[in-house]
């Protein structure tokens, strides 16, 4: 589970304002903070399926807000993966 400060550092890199938590880059930003956690966590126990497959599950939805953003704000889209250090 990732701690509420490591979040809220997620949220303030990328919040378009201050209330922002919603946006396509905040959520993008959250998950990748939670996929690290939980890669860390399947390197570890390596017959841990139901992690590995929550684990995929985040991947997958990471990569649909990344493609919607691509689609609808490409500018946005570039700026969020150099700052989140993704490749395309």
């Amino acid at each position: 589970m990732i701690s509420k400060d490591k979040k809220a550092e997620a949220i303030k890199q990328l919040a378009r304002s201050e209330k922002d938590v919603g946006s396509p880059e905040v959520q993008v930003a959250i998950l990748t903070e939670r996929i690290k956690e939980v890669t860390e966590h399947v390197k570890q126990n390596k017959h841990d399926f139901m992690a590995r497959r929550g684990l995929m599950q985040m991947v997958g939805k990471r990569k649909k807000l990344l493609r919607y953003l691509e689609r609808t704000d490409f500018e946005l889209y570039k700026s969020t993966i150099e700052k989140l250090g993704l490749r395309k």
